[in-house]
């Protein structure tokens, strides 16, 4: 399977900071929060589309939620495979940032 993209990436990482049972609306709030990026959701549930496809999460759809015409949701949770893939990418960046903090201005 090919690496992940930088979004794939914060799209991964905020699914498991919302923990099972996270959707769209969610994950855009985290990005905007924690990264800063302000993500549409015509960019959010096409990458959610795709990391499904490669099998790194999985969705469901939720009950309605409990308010007048309350409609369902799309669910999502990290599969096993996205867990790995996350991890492997946050190697590769650790891997390549190593030794650069001067560079960087992360020295502490």
């Amino acid at each position: 399977m090919a690496g992940l993209g930088e979004l794939e990436q914060l799209v991964l990482l905020a699914l498991l900071r919302t923990g099972p049972g996270g959707y769209g609306a969610e994950v855009r709030r985290e990005l905007k929060e924690r990264a800063g990026r302000d993500v549409s959701a015509g960019t959010i549930y096409p990458t959610l589309d795709r990391l499904e496809r490669k099998g790194l999460v999985r969705s469901w759809m939720s009950e309605p939620i409990p308010e007048r015409g309350g409609r369902s949701r799309r669910m999502y949770e990290v599969e096993p495979a996205g867990l790995d893939a996350v991890r492997k990418a946050w190697r590769e960046v650790r891997a390549m940032a190593s030794d650069l903090d001067a560079v960087l201005g992360t020295a502490r």
